[in-house]
């Protein structure tokens, strides 16, 4: 048996401090509240609360955008290097060179347009009830249209992945995509 180690009490004391320091509780990243407008501005993370409008212009986000429900975004020019993420939305609208380093989902919203955006994931419209308009992107995941109901217009995109249009009412209309990938469903013909 090894004998017992004494460490003075204001090391120990000390030692349990710095393990509190460096604990592995996971670091959060900061996250701005937009109720009203913002312009060309670098945020950690960035939500729009429920029912509240929010325009962006020029405005850098470092992790994800957040559009909760009933809320309203209008963005241009903006770059994402996460996620857009909405359920709920009232109305989401990106445009103008803007970019996304990761997927668009908008689902069980109002209306969504996606034009002239960079995604390097996948854009994902699922159960919305008012018009669709994903308009001359680049995509390099897949586009994915399901279950919405207020008529879809998918135009000039370039789709590294497939472009996939399930039980929508109606059917998705438009054309001249470049689809790398597999063209299925009610998106044979697009």
């Amino acid at each position: 048996m090894l004998p017992a180690l004494r460490i003075p009490h204001s090391l120990g004391a000390f030692a349990l401090g710095l393990a509190a320091a460096f604990s592995l509780a996971p670091a959060h990243a900061d996250e701005r509240v937009c109720t009203g407008s913002m312009a060309r501005v670098t945020v950690d993370n960035l939500r729009v609360p429920e029912g509240a409008r929010c325009a962006l212009d020029g405005t850098r986000i470092e992790g994800n955008l957040k559009i909760e429900r009933g809320a309203t975004l209008q963005a241009r020019s903006i770059r994402v290097l996460g996620n857009i993420q909405a359920e709920g939305a009232r109305q989401v609208s990106v445009a103008g060179r803007s970019s996304v380093g990761g997927n668009v989902q908008i689902k069980q919203g109002g209306g969504a347009s996606i034009r002239r955006v960079d995604v390097d994931g996948d854009i994902q419209l699922d159960e919305n009830v008012n018009k669709l308009e994903v308009q001359d992107n680049r995509v390099g995941g897949n586009i994915q249209v399901f279950q919405n109901r207020g008529g879809a217009y998918i135009a000039g995109n370039v789709v590294d992945g497939n472009l996939q249009c399930k039980e929508n009412r109606p059917a998705p209309r438009g054309g001249s995509n470049r689809v790398d990938g597999n063209r299925e469903d009610q998106c044979r013909q697009l």
